[in-house]
């Protein structure tokens, strides 16, 4: 599968606001989403490890205040941006689902594989 074009390199500010992308996961409409941590993005499937729920208090808000974290808006679970591992809360053990992204030219893409395909609903949420 070719890659899906998210967004410009510059709407990903360090530890800030991400974006939202639309994608079928395992057969289901959902949102993956990118954030940029340590200069480099990051991209995952929008669904709590511990609740199947997405993670953004706001559309595009995933990190907690001190920008080090990504948070679950519901029940506070935090994951490691660059892994996507949990690093406290209910998700105990669990991790986000990863998706692949690559940089290039000032502009993010997403790389589709067997389970997270591109939806109909377009390019971007």
């Amino acid at each position: 599968m070719e890659e899906v074009f998210i967004c410009d390199s510059g709407a990903l500010e360090e530890g800030g606001k991400g974006v939202r992308f639309p994608v079928l996961a395992y057969g289901d409409e959902a949102t993956g989403f990118v954030v940029r941590y340590d200069g480099k993005p990051y991209a995952y499937l929008n669904r709590c490890a511990h609740v199947p729920i997405e993670l953004d208090w706001f559309q595009g808000e995933f990190f907690e205040s001190s920008g080090l974290y990504l948070m679950c808006s519901t029940h506070g679970a935090i994951y490691l941006p660059d892994s996507g591992s949990c690093a406290g809360g209910p998700c105990k053990g669990g991790r986000l689902r990863k998706i692949a992204v690559r940089e290039a030219d000032n502009k993010i893409y997403w790389q589709p594989d067997d389970l997270i395909k591109p939806s109909a609903a377009g390019s971007s949420s």
